[in-house]
């Protein structure tokens, strides 16, 4: 028997509560002797029980069978999704890369992704690693968990329907997905050919930062965060359990769906966004602030003010400020910045990069806008507003060097003359202009 998923809860780190079958949830109490329904109390913990309470995850879940319920497990190989980051040299130069081609072989979620780098480790529960995926079919009979970290999913072609066990989440490209640290799902996919981008993150988990002189209002406001329903699969079979734990794949039979959760309440959850509603910030009178206004989703570190990684957005936004170079500027940074596109053109690039692509900008590397962006943005009337419309970019950005894979360098989608867009930068000097 399977319940469907029918709606959304708002908000973002509050304690939610649902039930699929009326009467499920425990009242009062988390784990009464008996539980309602002949279901099974089981917590799920992503935090340390001790953690502040501002920052305790986790979350009660009343199911048909425990989640202990499963085969022994055994290494699964997969040629390209690992956390692999290499310990030797790392080239500082710029890179790009086309879009991941979609396979023609039949690929699900997880046979689909391909890991393009990283930094930190599973082990030592910092950093993040940076993958795509590339997919065709639904998973069949699979479920998937990631013991390592939570997983934030940003769609550039397909929708995706991930059933979760605490229900379903439907995200279409401008919409991201956030699955928490150790929960189960299955992907299907309604359209067919997939493609996106993931970043698996280590450390603190995401949430939204802290306004400052902005005020109480602006960037991403919590109650455009949906949480799912309650809804629980209850159907037995030859089942394949996968999981990721401490950078290698492994799976376990399972004789049953483990998506069986009947009610929950709890933080520790599933969530999708939807980067339309994010309210931009930026000047009205000269220059630009930094990028950090474009902020939707931020990993703390334990330096404060420093992210472990960030997610920051580049979406349609009115450009006002006068005799002002209004594309990003040229700059290094001491950040390292993965860069990926969902829709559109980016107003820093006149070519190159395109949808479902992605460039790599490592700490003090310089990057900025090529010889065309620059030429144009130098020669255009600034006392007239101009409106950046049809565009999402966004960037994955960590306080650590972001190692490329070897397997994203030797990648035959890589843009190996990327240099070559600033080629045509000229020189203008002349001390006697003013």
């Amino acid at each position: 028997m399977t319940i469907a998923n029918n709606g959304y809860m708002s908000g973002f780190g509050n304690e939610f509560a649902t039930e699929a079958v009326a009467g499920a949830l425990p009242v009062g109490r988390n784990s009464p002797q008996r539980v309602a329904h002949g279901l099974y109390a089981e917590q799920l913990s992503g935090t340390a029980f001790t953690a502040p309470r501002h920052a305790n995850r986790r979350s009660w879940l009343y199911r048909i069978r425990p989640a202990a319920m499963h085969g022994q497990f055994a290494l699964l190989g997969h040629p390209h999704f690992h956390n692999d980051f290499g310990d030797g040299p790392v080239t500082p130069d710029q890179l790009r890369w086309n879009p991941l081609p979609i396979p023609s072989a039949p690929t699900d979620f997880v046979d689909g992704l391909f890991t393009m780098g990283g930094n930190g480790s599973a082990a030592a529960q910092h950093g993040i690693g940076i993958h795509l995926y590339a997919a065709n079919r639904d998973m069949q009979g699979r479920y998937f968990y990631d013991a390592d970290g939570e997983l934030l999913i940003v769609p550039q072609q397909g929708r995706l329907h991930i059933e979760t066990e605490l229900g379903t989440l439907d995200v279409e490209p401008h919409e991201i997905a956030v699955i928490p640290r150790g929960l189960r799902f299955r992907v299907a996919l309604p359209d067919g050919d997939s493609r996106g981008y993931i970043c698996e993150n280590f450390g603190a988990f995401l949430r939204i930062p802290d306004l400052g002189p902005i005020g109480s209002n602006g960037l991403a406001n919590p109650r455009d965060f949906l949480t799912p329903n309650a809804a629980y699969e209850d159907i037995e079979g030859d089942f394949e359990l996968i999981a990721k734990f401490q950078g290698h794949l492994w799976r376990a039979d399972i004789g049953h769906s483990p998506l069986d959760v009947v009610a929950w309440h709890g933080n520790h959850v599933p969530y999708k966004y939807d980067l339309r509603k994010f309210n931009t910030i930026g000047s009205i009178s000269f220059d630009h602030p930094d990028p950090s206004i474009f902020l939707v989703l931020t990993s703390p570190s334990d330096t404060p003010g420093v992210g472990n990684m960030d997610f920051v957005i580049f979406g349609p936004r009115m450009l006002v400020a006068q005799d002002t170079f209004r594309p990003p500027w040229f700059h290094r940074n001491i950040a390292s910045e993965f860069m990926g596109l969902i829709h559109g053109a980016y107003d820093a690039k006149a070519d190159g990069f395109v949808p479902g692509g992605g460039s790599l900008h490592n700490c003090m590397t310089g990057h900025g806008p090529d010889a065309e962006t620059f030429e144009k943005a130098s020669a255009a009337d600034t006392s007239r507003p101009h409106a950046i419309t049809d565009t999402m970019a966004f960037m994955f950005e960590s306080r650590n060097v972001i190692r490329p894979a070897q397997q994203a360098i030797n990648a035959t989608h890589r843009q190996r003359d990327y240099q070559h867009c600033w080629a045509g930068l000229q020189k203008h000097f002349d001390p006697a202009k003013a």
